[in-house]
């Protein structure tokens, strides 16, 4: 996404604020160079709010045009985490109150139907607005999004097709109904 972001000429600055994944800052940091965008990070178990309050007063002193915060989400049953994102939320909301904001929920497509329990958590927790769907390049093919939709009037905002720098597409709906109930006029 910061890649698309850059290529539309925006600034664009990302805050590493999964800070409970040993790994997750290096992993972040990888892709932010290879989008060439700025990183805002801190050590392994910092305060993930604090990182995203230091990225908010840098992306303000460098002019940003756009703020993309990674948070560790993946555990919807760990209240801890859950608290973490509200924290997240309350900082950005009085830091940047007039900012146009997406809260994106990124389900990976294999996950079934606990992708319904963590989406309605993650509404709860992190008011969510819309969803990214990754890992439909293989044999997943989403059908859980119909799920999501009807049961909690999420949308679905962008689709992971790959692994590269450029496999993140906006979703399209009527493609999706193609690939998942085979529509096309190909047959």
């Amino acid at each position: 996404m910061a890649a698309e972001l850059k290529s539309q000429k925006k600034k664009v600055i990302v805050a590493a604020a999964d800070t409970f994944r040993a790994a997750a800052a290096e992993q972040l940091a990888v892709w932010c160079e290879r989008a060439g965008v700025d990183l805002i990070r801190q050590g392994a178990g910092a305060d993930p709010a604090a990182v995203v309050f230091d990225t908010i007063q840098a992306a303000k002193s460098r002019g940003a045009d756009v703020v993309i915060v990674d948070t560790a989400g993946r555990l919807h049953n760990k209240k801890n985490l859950m608290d973490e994102l509200a924290k997240i939320n309350r900082v950005i909301a009085r830091e940047l109150p007039d900012a146009d904001r997406e809260n994106l929920l990124v389900l990976d497509a294999t996950t079934g139907q606990n992708a319904v329990i963590q989406a309605r958590e993650f509404k709860e927790a992190a008011e969510i607005t819309g969803l990214i769907l990754t890992k439909l390049d293989g044999t997943a093919k989403g059908g859980i999004i119909l799920s999501i939709r009807r049961e909690l009037d999420i949308p679905v905002k962008f689709v992971g097709v790959g692994e590269g720098i450029d496999d993140m597409k906006p979703f399209d709906p009527d493609e999706f109904a193609e690939a998942l109930f085979g529509t096309g006029d190909d047959e």
